[in-house]
């Protein structure tokens, strides 16, 4: 009877990879970076694997989707070696930009609640002090307005950049969008629909949409720490 039951506890590399939809030889990549503890090999040399080891492959795909595959890779290479608290800082730091990243979220709705029509007079600030006050470098301003989401004027007596009132707005736009993940091609839109004076309406799908991507990674993030936890006791 224990002899059954050990047989039965012993899996192959197939075994792993047909519950999740995976190839064996991800399973054996997984394995190789310290995803899944070492396998024990038979006496031909192939790889046999337990449920621990169905158990840590479960923990990994549910850390995935809210961590991300590397950082959820770290994490269990942590729990692996036996470093309980380094992969334990790990989640916790996924927490927190989950955090700043809600925090990102709210300063652009507040940022988008009170948004009027700029008038485009002239401005009175130039690249260094844009960017020391946006807390970027002069060269992501640049890159920025060859994307087209800045259109600073140029100074008549020096040729350099001047940035209206209106210029200032975008740029601070763009930066709040671009912290909570957005790429440059998909901030133009939005930069548009402001310069249009449309209003906030437009932008509402897509702080909505954004609000519901952040929720996703919070539960996701709740769905990894119980399967991570399930693992840790086993």
């Amino acid at each position: 009877m224990g002899r059954n039951l050990h047989t039965r506890e012993r899996l192959r590399p197939v075994d792993l990879a047909r519950e999740h939809g995976l190839s064996t030889q991800a399973v054996r990549n997984y394995e190789a970076d310290g995803i899944l503890p070492a396998a024990e090999r038979g006496p031909h040399g192939y790889r046999t694997y337990t449920p621990r080891h169905a158990q840590a492959l479960r923990a990994f795909l549910a850390l995935v989707p809210g961590h991300g595959h590397a950082t959820a890779a770290s994490i269990m290479e942590a729990v692996n070696r036996d470093a309980v608290e380094e992969a334990l800082r790990l989640v916790d730091e996924s927490h927190a930009q989950l955090l700043e990243d809600r925090r990102t979220l709210q300063a652009v709705a507040d940022a988008l609640r009170d948004l009027e029509p700029v008038p485009q007079e002239r401005g009175e600030m130039f690249v260094g002090p844009l960017a020391r006050k946006l807390g970027v470098r002069p060269a992501t301003l640049r890159e920025w307005e060859r994307a087209g989401l800045l259109r600073p004027g140029r100074d008549p007596r020096t040729g350099y950049r001047v940035y209206s009132a209106a210029d200032v707005r975008d740029a601070k736009l763009t930066r709040q969008l671009r912290r909570g993940g957005y790429l440059l091609e998909r901030i133009a839109p939005l930069i548009d629909q402001v310069r249009s004076a449309g209003g906030v309406v437009p932008l509402e799908s897509t702080l909505s949409d954004w609000h519901s991507r952040l929720s996703a990674r919070g539960r996701a993030l709740l769905s990894g720490a119980a399967a991570l936890n399930a693992y840790l006791d086993r």
